[in-house]
Parts: structure tokens; C-alpha cells; sequence
């Protein structure tokens, strides 16, 4: 199936088969791609944790608001964090990269506030994300990404020190009856011209 193919069947799940599990040789493949995704000047200021602990997993769907049956039933449940404090990707990361990234990063970022610092760290998690959904989307694993969850709560759940959570994705397989499948729920995307220039 080509790309573009994939791109258009791919959805938002919204109910999980809970009898169906992504085995363990997928879900290290999925942690290396993770590993590899792509980030501004190799920053990687990030962390992914797979939650399959079922326990964990209730914890988690109790402060995930209208995601509560999804985290439930899906098979695994990744949370997506990025570092918490500039000074830790200063010290941790930065040193790791090579001459030309960081001095990018002295002459371009450091100099804006913590606040627009901590927004361009978000911002490669997300590019992230993008890269997890457009994966599984091609291995056949159907996916929800969800930032409707208790942030907090789940950094208390998880307690995963100097990384604070972003949002969080469930993987899995759909149930048979989703009702948010394309063959049952048309995507509805618009039109070209409204979104895409060439100049």
C-alpha cells in the first residue's frame, strides 16, 4: 500500500479490541523508531514510556477524562515527555551534539526567554509524535493520540523525575464496530486549495 494510501485510511481510533496485543517483537521496533525520529539540531530532549502494565494502565485511564475506556483497552498506552528544565538540556544534552548544533543553539535559542525555549523543547516531541503515527499507521496498528489527560496526574503516576508529560498515545487494534473507522465515518480533510500554496 503506498503512502498516500495509508494517509487516507489512517484514523483517530476511538474503541479498542482489549483481546488483541501488539507483540513484544513490534513494540521493540516501535521504541527504535522512536529512538530515530528526527529533531531540530538532534536535540532529542525527550522521553517515551510503553505502559502495558495493566494496573498502570487504570491508574492512568482514571485521569484521562473522555480517553478513560481507551486507555483501558488498548494494548499499550506511550506517553510522550519532554525535559522539564532548560538548564538540564543544557547540561545533559547540548554536550552531546555536535560544534555546529550548539553553537546554533547559543546564538539563536539561548538567547530567548525560558518560556520560548521550553516551547521549540515541546515542539521535536511533537515532530515526533508525527513520525510514531505515520509508523504505526504503516506497520498496521491503529493509534490515539491524546493530550485530554490530567498532565500532572500522570507525571505523579509515572514519576519519571526531570521529564514532564506532553500528551499521550494509545496503540493497538480497533474494535470491529468502531464507529470512527473511514468505511463507517468519512475523514473529512479540506479542500487543497485551502490549505496548500505554490508559489
Amino acid at each position: 500500500m503506498s503512502f498516500i494510501d495509508i494517509a487516507k485510511s489512517r484514523y483517530t481510533t476511538k474503541k479498542y479490541d482489549p483481546t488483541r496485543k501488539i507483540d513484544a517483537d513490534t513494540i521493540e521496533e516501535l521504541k527504535e523508531i522512536l529512538r530515530f525520529s528526527p529533531s531540530s539540531i538532534n536535540s532529542q530532549p525527550w522521553k517515551f514510556t510503553f505502559i502495558s502494565n495493566e494496573e498502570i494502565k487504570k491508574e492512568l485511564a482514571k485521569v484521562s477524562y473522555h480517553n478513560e475506556s481507551k486507555v483501558n483497552d488498548t494494548s499499550h498506552v506511550v506517553v510522550f515527555s519532554v525535559v522539564k528544565e532548560v538548564k538540564d538540556f543544557e547540561e545533559k544534552n547540548l554536550p552531546l551534539l555536535p560544534e555546529r548544533a550548539t553553537l546554533y543553539y547559543n546564538r539563536v535559542l539561548k538567547p530567548k526567554s525560558v518560556s520560548e525555549i521550553k516551547t521549540w523543547l515541546s515542539c521535536q516531541v511533537y515532530v515526533a509524535l508525527g513520525y510514531f503515527l505515520s509508523a504505526c499507521a504503516c506497520m498496521g496498528i491503529d493509534t490515539t493520540a491524546m493530550e485530554g489527560i490530567q498532565l500532572d496526574e500522570y507525571d505523579r503516576i509515572l514519576q519519571d523525575d526531570g521529564y514532564r508529560t506532553l500528551f499521550a498515545v494509545c496503540i493497538g487494534f480497533r474494535d470491529k464496530d468502531d464507529e470512527n473507522q473511514p468505511t463507517l465515518n468519512p475523514k473529512f480533510r479540506l479542500d487543497a486549495e485551502k490549505v496548500i500554496r505554490t508559489i
